[in-house]
């Protein structure tokens, strides 16, 4: 059968799992593709270095000129994390002729403008169905599958790490502290993991989803995030006693404001799909006006899934499906659509409130007389027998109130009002509710 010889940059743990499809899958990928995805070099920094896989004899080089250099490989599997140097090498590939394959979702929200513009100057592809949402082939569906619809919500769990220590919080009763080192243990988090439990890769990709979904173009740091890293043990507990489950939610929603964008740990009454969402599984939920509702779920990081990935791009990238979708779809362009990104304080939904309050008459008044200047009104409050925290002398009970329909300006003004409450205890929480 007709070869197409095809190169990876970086070897680290999904680059392996994408050599290992080719090496030992050949036969598949060459039925799909209808030739043989030939793995003729994988580019690494350190030929030194243990690798997760066998190649043979020749494939593994330091030397990315020959890869550059090579007329005759067509196809290249770009996968270095991070910015620098894989914006500059992505850059080196596609100006030697070569189509790009990525799984980096922060040099797609980053630069995704100026490499896609520098891609269809050259004549050449870029796909990226790894960069988010690992197996879950939510970009395909989202460009492809669904363009006769017009997307009115997607929202989803884009994280699996966060989603890891979410649920351990919850099933073992634990501090967030003990869940990262937990999945530390396990693989499912860095050594640093402050990009995933701050929020930053989940706007990352949230922002990929929403250009594509919405044909608006994003800069991530301009969504509204807040991470899990805040995370207490109470108010999983409280969330629970009120039949909710805590995620890390991205979520874009159309609204008569606009395009509501934010990602922030938010309360998902259980039973709901995305409640159910265990461990480092991702998931994403998409509202289409033809189609309605859709369900996306499956493993969001790992080798196997993300090369998976990877290694269907690289499948239609040697058919020739991506070259067509990838001139007509026109993405990371100028907005394509009359849609608007909406004041993050316009953000309407329902709130959770938890604080401690000191236990004496009228305090719950006090907080209502602030909610209601705020024109937050009420829907239910839990407050629990008194308790003593840190030795202190007062008497303090736990408050949780959930509200009714409010915009995140009115919350945010209310709980900063009372937050300076004499009678409030500092720490007080404020959540999305999604119902």
């Amino acid at each position: 059968m007709h070869k197409t010889k095809v190169a990876i940059v970086g070897l680290g743990t999904v680059g392996a799992g994408v050599a290992k499809i080719l090496l030992d899958h050949g036969d598949r990928t060459a039925r799909n593709a209808g030739t043989t995805l030939w793995l003729e070099k994988a580019v690494v920094r350190d030929l030194s270095r243990a690798r997760d896989c066998e190649l043979p004899d020749g494939v593994l080089t330091d030397d990315l000129s020959q890869v550059t250099d090579d007329p005759e490989i067509k196809v290249v599997a770009q996968l270095i994390g991070g910015i620098e140097p894989a914006r500059t090498i992505m850059l080196q590939l596609l100006e030697s002729g070569k189509d790009i394959v990525t799984a980096n979702k922060a040099l797609i929200a980053e630069h995704g403008a100026e490499l896609f513009a520098r891609a269809r100057e050259l004549g050449r592809s870029i796909a990226f169905e790894a960069a988010v949402a690992g197996g879950v082939p939510i970009i395909t569906n989202l460009s492809q599958c669904l363009t006769a619809n017009r997307v009115s919500s997607l929202s989803g769990i884009l994280n699996g790490t966060s989603n890891f220590i979410a649920s351990a919080m919850e099933e073992q009763e634990a501090s967030y502290k003990w869940a990262v080192k937990e999945a530390q243990r396990l693989g499912y988090a860095e050594a640093d993991p402050t990009m995933d439990v701050d929020g930053t890769d989940a706007a990352q990709k949230l922002a990929i989803l929403a250009h594509i979904a919405f044909g608006i173009k994003i800069d991530w740091k301009t969504i509204p995030r807040e991470g899990i890293d805040k995370l207490l043990p109470v108010d999983i507990r409280f969330a629970k006693e009120l039949g909710y489950r805590i995620k890390l939610l991205a979520s874009a929603q159309l609204s008569d404001d606009g395009l509501e964008l934010h990602v922030s740990p938010s309360l998902i009454r259980a039973g709901e799909p995305l409640a159910e969402v265990r461990g480092p599984f991702n998931a994403i939920h998409v509202e289409g006006d033809q189609v309605g509702p859709l369900f996306y779920y499956g493993q969001g990081a790992g080798q196997k899934p993300t090369a998976s990935a990877v290694a269907a791009d690289m499948i239609d990238m040697a058919v020739g499906r991506t070259a067509l979708t990838f001139r007509t779809l026109k993405l990371f362009t100028e907005n394509h659509s009359d849609v608007q990104m909406c004041s993050p304080d316009q953000i309407r939904g329902r709130h959770y409130f938890r604080f401690s309050v000191e236990d004496r008459p009228g305090v719950l008044a006090e907080i209502a007389r602030v909610l209601g200047e705020q024109g937050i009104s009420i829907a239910s409050v839990i407050q629990h027998e008194p308790e003593n925290f840190d030795g202190d002398t007062k008497s303090y009970t736990p408050l949780v109130i959930m509200t009714h329909m409010a915009t995140q300006g009115q919350a945010a003004r209310a709980l900063e009002v009372i937050s300076k409450m004499p009678t409030v205890k500092p720490g007080a929480r404020k959540m999305l509710v999604q119902d």
